[in-house]
Order: C-alpha cells, then sequence, then structure tokens
C-alpha cells in the first residue's frame, strides 16, 4: 500500500510498504478521506534542520549522550546518521471504510462508514485502529468532513473540562483547526464566545461560524474583553494556540476573572506570575487528548471499555456525539476545509501546511476509495521487495523478526557486519519502520505478515526479536518450517511452550539458541575463568535496577512476562552458567502485587540453592533511580572475590588484585550470533541450547510462585517438559 511518511527530519514522501495485519481488538479500515493535523504533524516536521532542532529541545543531546555511555561512540554516530533517513509514519485522523474486522471486535463489519483516530493510524491506503478509535458514521456526514473526529474529539474533550454554564464568557486563544471547533462547541453549550487571534481572516472566519465576539486586530484583549463582561472579565479562557512562548498563557490570565478558569489544550509555554494566580484564585486545568482512554493501554490496544455509568464521555463516545453535532448541523466543518489533495502529493499538502502565504486551515488527503465507493476489496499486499539480489554462495540466508530497538541498535548492524549472512527479510507489523529498516540495512524484502518468511526457501534461519510473547510460537513456527533459530529471551513464558520447543528442536535437529548475551560479555567470561579455578561453593550476588521497566511500558506488564520472565531470566542462566550446576530450589519475596505502579510482581529478592552447595541471590527491582548503577553481580569462593558492574567494570581478588575496565558496555551481543551462525556452519552443538532457554523460564516461574505462595519451590524443571 501507499503511505506518507516523513524521511529524516523534514521530508514528506509517499512510499510503498507491506499492508497491516489485523489484530484483535482492532480493525481495517480503508480510508477515503485523512485530515492533515496541522498543529501537531508539522510540529514533527524541522524544515529548518537538524541543529534548530537541537536548539528548540536541548534534551535531545542528553539522550544522545547517554546512549553513547553504553553502546560507544560509533554505533551512536551511525543512529544519529540513520535518523537522517528513517521512516517516521504521520497523522491520526481519517474516515472510510471497514475492510477486515479481527473476531474479537463484534460491533462492526466490513464496509461499515467510520471515521478513526489513534497515534500511528497515519495516512495510508489501508490502517490498522483500535477499536476503541472507531466511530461509525451517521449516513447524512460525508468522508471529507467525518475524517475530524478526532480533532472534535479533542475539542469536544476541551470543552467539557472547562465546566461552562448557559451565559458564561469564554475567550479562545487562537483559532486554529481545534479553536474554531471549540468556538462552535462553546457556543452550543450556552457560552458567549469571544474569538481571538493574530490573523484577522481566522477571526472573521470565527465569527461566521457563531462566535458572538472577536477581539478585532490590534485591540487590546484585555480592554476589549473587559469592555464586553463590564470591566469582570472572562468566566473561562481557552488556550488552543501552539507558541513557543508564554504570551498566550500570560494573556489568558490577564483576561481571566477573578476564580475563572483556565483550560489548556494547545502546546504553549506555561508560564504564570505566581502573584497574580494567587490574587485572582485561578483554577488551571489541562485537557487531554479525545478524552478518558487516551493512553490507556487497555483502552486503546486491548478494547477495554469504561462503563458508562462510570465514565459518560470516553474518548471514543466523545468521537460518535461529534459526528451527531456535524450529522445535525450544530458544527460546521465545510468551511475550514481550505485545501484537498490526492494521496501521491502529499508532500505539496505539508508544503502547503508549512506556508504562512497559504493562508491554510484544514488540508484533507483524498484516497483512491473516493472514487470507488464502496470501497474495492483489493487483495493485501503484505511483501513489498526492496533489492532483489543473487544468493552469496556458502551465505546463510537471514530473515529478522520484530522491528524494535534491539533489532535497530544490536542486531541488525551486527548481521551487516557477518560476510558468512546475507539479511533477506525484515518483519514487523508497521509496514514503515519495516521498509525503513530494510532499506537501512539493506534487505532483499520486508513484510507484515510472517508466513511470507516461513515460506521463503531461501531464509534459513530467522532472527527473533519481536514481543516476549509471540517468542515460542513464532520460534516454533519456524522449526517446523525448516529454520534455525536464534530466538531472544525468554524463549517463552509457560512450561507448556518450553515443552513444544524442546520437542521440536529434537523432532527436527535444527539449531535454536536463546539470546543470553552475558555468556559472551568479555568481563563474564573472565569472571568465569576465574571461578572456574576455585573448589567448593560460591556465594554468588545479582543485583539488577531497571526503572524504565515501569507503568505503561509493554514490558512491565505481568501478563506477557513482565520483568521476571523477561529480563530476570538473564540472571538464572547466568548463575547456572558460572557455577556450571543446576538450581534445585527458590524462596522468594515480591512487592505487594495488584498494584498499578510499581507493579509487586516486578520487584523481587530471591534466594536460590544449587546443587553443588553454591547459593544465589537475586534483587531485581524497577522502583530504583536512573543514576543508581543497572546491573552488579559478585560472586565469592574460597580465596576468591570478584564483581562485575554494567559490563563495563571487572575487579578480581585471588591473592592478588586486578581491575579493568571499559569505556563503553561490552556485552557479547556480537560474540554470541557469531557464535550461533558457527555452530550452524560446522554442525556442532549451540553453546546455548533450548535447554537452557527452559531452565531460566522455569526457574522464573518457580520464582513467581514462590513469592506468590509464601513457600519454597523445588526446581524439576527437567521433569517438567519430559
Amino acid at each position: 500500500m501507499k503511505q506518507v511518511v516523513r524521511k529524516g527530519l523534514k521530508d514528506i514522501i509517499v512510499d510503498e510498504v507491506p499492508d497491516p495485519l489485523v489484530i484483535p481488538h482492532h480493525v481495517l479500515i480503508r480510508p477515503v478521506y485523512s485530515l492533515i493535523s496541522s498543529g501537531t504533524e508539522s510540529a514533527s516536521i524541522h524544515a529548518e534542520g537538524a541543529l534548530r532542532a537541537v536548539a528548540e529541545n536541548p534534551s535531545q543531546l542528553r539522550k544522545v549522550w547517554d546512549v553513547m555511555k553504553n553502546t560507544g561512540p560509533l554505533s551512536t554516530l551511525a543512529e544519529v546518521r540513520a535518523k537522517f533517513s528513517e521512516y517516521v509514519v504521520m497523522g491520526y485522523a481519517g474516515a472510510g471504510v471497514v475492510a477486515e474486522v479481527h473476531p474479537t471486535v463484534t460491533d462492526l463489519t466490513p464496509g461499515d462508514r467510520v471515521a478513526y483516530g489513534g497515534e500511528g493510524t497515519g495516512h495510508g491506503e489501508l490502517v490498522l485502529a483500535g477499536r476503541n478509535y472507531v466511530a461509525r458514521i451517521p449516513d447524512e456526514v460525508p468522508f471529507d468532513q467525518a475524517c475530524f473526529a478526532t480533532l472534535g474529539a479533542i475539542a469536544l474533550n476541551c470543552v467539557r473540562i472547562t465546566g461552562n454554564g448557559i451565559g458564561d464568557v469564554v475567550v479562545v486563544i487562537g483559532l486554529g483547526l481545534v479553536g474554531q471547533l471549540v468556538c462552535q462547541l462553546v457556543r452550543q453549550q450556552g457560552g458567549v464566545v469571544i474569538a481571538a487571534d493574530l490573523k484577522p481572516e481566522r477571526l472573521e472566519l470565527a465569527r461566521a461560524l457563531g462566535a458572538q465576539h472577536v477581539v478585532p486586530p490590534g485591540a487590546s484583549p484585555r480592554e476589549a474583553v473587559n469592555s464586553l463582561t463590564s470591566g469582570r472579565g472572562a468566566d473561562c479562557v481557552i488556550i488552543a494556540a501552539a507558541a513557543k512562548s508564554d504570551a498566550p498563557s500570560r494573556l489568558a490570565l490577564e483576561v481571566c476573572r477573578e476564580r475563572g478558569r483556565i483550560v489548556v489544550v494547545g502546546a504553549v509555554e506555561l508560564h504564570f506570575p505566581w502573584n497574580e494566580m494567587y490574587l485572582k484564585e485561578i483554577q488551571l486545568l489541562m485537557s487531554r487528548a479525545y478524552g478518558p482512554g487516551c493512553y490507556d493501554v487497555e483502552y486503546e490496544k486491548q478494547g477495554k471499555d469504561y462503563p458508562a455509568s462510570q465514565v459518560r464521555w470516553t474518548a471514543n463516545r466523545n468521537m460518535e456525539e461529534f459526528l451527531k453535532l456535524v450529522g445535525a448541523g450544530d458544527v460546521k466543518i465545510k468551511p475550514l476545509i481550505t485545501h484537498e489533495f490526492p494521496l501521491n502529493d502529499a508532500a505539496k499538502a505539508y508544503q502547503t501546511i508549512l506556508d504562512p502565504a497559504s493562508t491554510s486551515l484544514a488540508v484533507v488527503v483524498r484516497y483512491p476509495a473516493a472514487a470507488e465507493m464502496p470501497a474495492a476489496a483489493a487483495a493485501p499486499q503484505r511483501k513489498v521487495e526492496i533489492a532483489p539480489r543473487s544468493a552469496q554462495p556458502g551465505a546463510v540466508g537471514v530473515a529478522l523478526v520484530g522491528a524494535g530497538n534491539l533489532a535497530k541498535w544490536v542486531h541488525l548492524p551486527n548481521l551487516k557486519k557477518m560476510s558468512e549472512v546475507r539479511l533477506e527479510a525484515i518483519h514487523s507489523s508497521s509496514g514503515a519502520r519495516g521498509k525503513s529498516y530494510g532499506l537501512r540495512f539493506g534487505a532483499r524484502y520486508c513484510t507484515s505478515d510472517y508466513p511470507e518468511i516461513l515460506k521463503d526457501p531461501q531464509v534459513g534461519a530467522v532472527v527473533i526479536v519481536s514481543r516476549n510473547q509471540h517468542h515460542a510460537a513464532q520460534a516454533l513456527a519456524a522449526l517446523r518450517a525448516g529454520k534455525h533459530v536464534f530466538l531472544e529471551k525468554p524463549m517463552a513464558l509457560t512450561v507448556e511452550e518450553c515443552r513444544e520447543l524442546c520437542r521440536a528442536v529434537e523432532e527436527t535437529r535444527l539449531h535454536l539458541t536463546v539470546g543470553f548475551n552475558r555468556r559472551f560479555a568479555p568481563f563474564y567470561v573472565e569472571m568465569k575463568r576465574a571461578l572456574g579455578r576455585r573448589t567448593g561453593p560460591a556465594v554468588l550476588n545479582c543485583r539488577i535496577n531497571s526503572p524504565g521497566i515501569s507503568g505503561s511500558y509493554w514490558m512491565a506488564d505481568p501478563s506477557i512476562g513482565g520483568a521476571i520472565l523477561g529480563e530476570a531470566c538473564h540472571f538464572v542462566d547466568l548463575m547456572y552458567w558460572l557455577l556450571e550446576s543446576e538450581p534445585v530450589e527458590v524462596s522468594a519475596y515480591s512487592l505487594p502485587s495488584g498494584t498499578q505502579d510499581p507493579i509487586g510482581e516486578n520487584n523481587v529478592a530471591a534466594a536460590f540453592r544449587f546443587a553443588d552447595g553454591s547459593v544465589g541471590n537475586l534483587t531485581y527491582c524497577t522502583v530504583g533511580s536512573r543514576t543508581s548503577g543497572g546491573e552488579r553481580v559478585e560472586v565469592f569462593a574460597p580465596g576468591l572475590g570478584a564483581a562485575t558492574e554494567d559490563f563495563k567494570h571487572l575487579s578480581v581478588r585471588a591473592g592478588r588484585r586486578k581491575d579493568s575496565s571499559f569505556w563503553f558496555a561490552q556485552k557479547g551481543y556480537q560474540a554470541q550470533l557469531a557464535s550461533f551462525f558457527a555452530a550452524i556452519r560446522e554442525g556442532k552443538p549451540q553453546e546455548v541450547t533450548v535447554l537452557d532457554g527452559a531452565r531460566s523460564t522455569i526457574g522464573c516461574l518457580r520464582l513467581l510462585e514462590s513469592a506468590r505462595t509464601g513457600a519454597p519451590c523445588a526446581l524439576k524443571w527437567e521433569d517438567e517438559i519430559r
């Protein structure tokens, strides 16, 4: 399909990317029109270049420095350079016809006329939208007006937050799209609108659409508002402007009456003189996106609605109500549309928005489906060729599955360095990201459909870097399709998944390794070597601080493994590998479970007992400070004390003192990938096997069980996978 993307920092292009697949609680929609959100989208286009973008947001330099401390200057430089060609999906508002629904969605059917929204939906010929961001379009509302539903919901949510009543005087500062809609909705609410903007044509448009008063160009807003309110001031001021200064905020305070309300829906600097805010006793309210449900993963992605008896106006109900107002003629949309462009001319559409001389307001994109109503049921195209080429003799064809940050920063750069492999395919649920990575790293094609990779005879191995809940199923399918598997941890989330993978490896005789990169990290290798020279049981202590795995971040969700199955599995494997002894029992405690944040199940203190008499402590927390160290591992054995921290520091005390350090973390990723392909080439066993993956997963499952029950759990993982 054709998709509008930002290439690099400022170039808008239309490129062919794979069609998306429908996923649970989502629908596929074939757009007829989409709306370019002039404020949000133009803010993401850095037309004046990288230096200006950094000058406006200096925190980016801090992010680059933090990344460089962990990955090194060469990797960081490569990633910074890639920003100048990377694809970013634009847009989040449109209307069209339902093309396909997932079985979990029971109240929509193909052919339904709907408006859609949500981050990442974008401007494309086929979009994937969460059910709670899809609203039916009344018959009397045309598609070019229905595509305003998401911005309308933003405006409607803002007006609801004001709490205005009949006769309240409301000043609306900023008459862009949202401001114009706010003016009309305040009027519907019974308020008296005073519209303010720097552009005379927008003032006239607001007056024509129902604003009772406007602040004349050049006039003093304070005097104008006072003259209309008998010196009292506005009951409420809505800031709908986009500005990099605090001028709109100060103006709002100036024209607001004592004990009045200021509601912010625009992106502005919020600097208010404390004394004036105090003396006027002003209420400051923020309006967040479409309404309740926004930024709630369960609402947006998992289709969980809020009961109307508890939350009357959710994001979805706001979208529906706005469309009803448009259908009834209570909100006028047509006068707001100043420009219309076909999809292929999307670059011109963005140029129009960025050009002050164009006097643009609402710019809509028209799709081929607009001329083919009802929308044609085109066959999905989920594979896009990038760089066809002949096979390299002796090289293993590789497909990478899951185009996330670990793939971008680690596995794809490492694959590109290896002469014995060739990158055949990139699989990603995001067509634009898959195409972007494919172009950057030289893949033959990209796809959003995993079976395309499984049936490709030129793919001999898959590197799976997808989200945790997909690991086992994707690895099992690859083995059954005759592919070797490099599988990022965790290998699995359940005992049954471990059992199935162990059986599949045994039956197919194919290679499967799990991404336990610490076994290949230089300082851990040296620590194992020092420990191996000692006799007698040892004491291990692993302390991990991961404050990033918290809140709504998907890795924090215990239902898909959380921090323990997803990350602590590294250290169950590490302790076994360092000791070369099986864990036989675990006792664990966690923070209180059932809390939203911090998630108790992600914060544990556990003690492992090993077959050789050794003991190991594992402390994993997500509640620490980002300024604390990330991970520290200590080993103590007769005559030995050793510790390593964050892959960069190692100290060994064994009669004499030895300290070593790296400038940048050396994590062992490249060495493990090389080992994986060497074992395939030479017909040797993998250094990390499917049994190692099963041990770590079951070890973490029993750890969590012990934390729930408060009792020790025996580790008989080999019996469990039989």
